[in-house]
């Protein structure tokens, strides 16, 4: 816990404006947020690093998505897209008495060796996957957008009560 305290710490003493501390944050909150799976500390880092803007503290905010948050945030994702898109049914059904490993390895296989498989399973998940990326466009630009106003106010309170003492 004191890892985590340490580095919450360190991010608010960065010699940056609050301005810039909140800014670098929430680019990490919105490219952790982003459907982008896979890409989220590179793209956050490059960006920050585009824009000359604190490593460090864009890291953190592309940490808020985590392996403890990214089930939720990816729920609210895909729940959100679906109601901007008139989505009804985003899952495709399963007949999860016939799974075990052996079907699904063999499933696996097919995806590779037969591309009207992966075709026919691109076609099924469409509907999540045009859920999933609306609707993590909207939740990462919001929290994005909220989490500026949030930190800027946090570094300030911050920097006002450690620099009267």
């Amino acid at each position: 816990m004191s890892f985590i305290r340490d580095k919450l710490k360190s991010m608010l003493q960065v010699h940056e404006t609050p301005h810039r501390v909140a800014l670098a944050f929430a680019l990490g909150v919105f490219m952790g947020n982003s459907p982008f799976l896979g890409l989220h500390y590179v793209s956050g880092i490059f960006f920050a690093w585009i824009f000359k803007l604190n490593k460090l503290v864009t890291f953190v905010g592309v940490s808020v998505n985590n392996p403890w948050t990214i089930v939720p945030i990816s729920t609210l994702c895909v729940w959100v897209g679906a109601k901007i898109l008139a989505i009804k049914d985003v899952i495709p059904e399963v007949d999860w008495k016939s799974v075990n490993l052996t079907t699904v390895l063999s499933w696996m296989k097919s995806l590779v060796t037969d591309p009207d498989n992966f075709l026919a399973l691109m076609k099924d998940l469409w509907p999540l996957l045009k859920a999933f990326f609306v609707g993590g466009m909207v939740v990462c630009t919001l929290t994005s957008i909220a989490s500026y106003f949030i930190m800027l106010k946090i570094v300030v309170r911050y920097r006002k009560s450690h620099n009267a003492s």
